[in-house]
Order: structure tokens, then C-alpha cells, then sequence
């Protein structure tokens, strides 16, 4: 049975490079060999194999991060009210180079707690135009009511979440300008 099927693949295959090379070929076609056929298959299987899974889309493998102050750091991305609402709850560590960004439709007051979050953090809030307004340093983590809450008091469309003590060791201070890379559409 398996001898009948490559018999059919194989005339199959040359039916169709006959046909190719009607239309690229001027003169008498001449058949191709299988073998060459195969080998060019075999060729092309290998260096699928041998791409990294992010070589053919970049923008894909890039993941979202912020700049401050010249230091990088890889964030997730809160857009929706749910992802906000859960923010970095119930997480016992933070990577030193990552963050959490929020971001938000609008330009207002925002008012951060800590219930349920486990590690101390830093609450930086930018502006529309992304420049630093507000600075919640060392937020403590809160796990009964009542938390206390960390506001904003001025309008706010990005928060930006570190762990606690990096904003003193960047130097943030207001004024200071966030640079956003690779976020998702629509978030900027």
C-alpha cells in the first residue's frame, strides 16, 4: 500500500513540474527527477526547523517595556478593568527589571491599594504626556481591610508599578519623562 502511494505522489509531482515548466520554460520541457524533488523538500524542512520561532515577525518577540531614567524594564501591560483590578496581587517576587504599566483610557485622579499584594512596591503615576506627576514610594502590602490608599492628586493616565525602592535608586523625581516600547495597539 505505501508503494502505491509514493508511486501516486511522485507521478503527481511530476505532472505538476511538467506543468511548471510550461509556463516558465520555452522549448521542450524535461522532466526533474524525484530525487531532486526530495532533496529540495528534505532542504527546505530543515531550515524551518533551524528558524527561530520569532525570526519571521520581530515586532512579535518584543516584549513591552519602559524606559526611566535610562533603565529598562520589561512590564505587563493592565488595560482592562479586570487586569487592573488584579494588578500584581498575590505575587511573592518581582524581577528587579520588571514592572507592571496601567494604563488607562483618560487623564484622571487615580488612587492605588495594596490588598492582596504581597510585595512592597513603588506607584510612579504619569501624565497623558508621560511625564512623571506623583510618587508613591515603599507602598506596603495590606491584607486585611482597611488598606491605606495611594493616590495620585493630579491627573494620571499611566501608573507604573517597580518594586519598592527603585524609584529612589533611579533618582526619579517629577518632571521625569517615561518611554514606552513594543506596547500592544492602543495602549499608547
Amino acid at each position: 500500500m505505501r508503494a502505491d502511494k509514493d508511486t501516486a505522489i511522485d507521478s503527481g509531482l511530476e505532472v505538476v513540474a511538467r506543468k511548471a515548466a510550461l509556463h516558465c520554460v520555452f522549448g521542450t520541457p524535461k522532466a526533474i527527477p524525484m530525487r531532486t524533488f526530495s532533496l529540495l523538500g528534505a532542504a527546505l524542512f530543515v531550515a524551518v526547523l533551524a528558524c527561530p520561532a520569532g525570526a519571521a515577525s520581530p515586532a512579535a518577540a518584543a516584549s513591552p517595556s519602559v524606559t526611566l531614567n535610562g533603565h529598562p524594564y520589561t512590564v505587563e501591560i493592565a488595560t482592562t478593568p479586570a487586569q487592573q483590578e488584579h494588578g500584581l496581587m498575590d505575587r511573592t517576587s518581582m524581577a528587579a527589571d520588571h514592572g507592571m504599566l496601567f494604563v488607562f483610557p483618560d487623564s484622571q485622579p487615580r488612587t492605588f491599594w495594596m490588598k492582596n499584594t504581597l510585595i512592597p512596591l513603588d506607584i510612579l503615576f504619569f501624565d497623558a504626556s508621560r511625564h512623571l506627576v506623583a510618587i508613591q514610594a515603599n507602598a506596603q502590602p495590606c491584607k486585611a481591610n482597611p488598606c491605606q490608599l495611594y493616590p495620585s492628586n493630579t491627573p494620571a493616565r499611566y501608573v507604573l508599578e517597580l518594586n519598592a525602592g527603585t524609584a529612589a535608586t533611579l533618582g526619579a523625581r517629577e518632571g521625569d519623562v517615561i518611554t514606552l516600547s513594543g506596547m500592544p495597539s492602543g495602549t499608547q
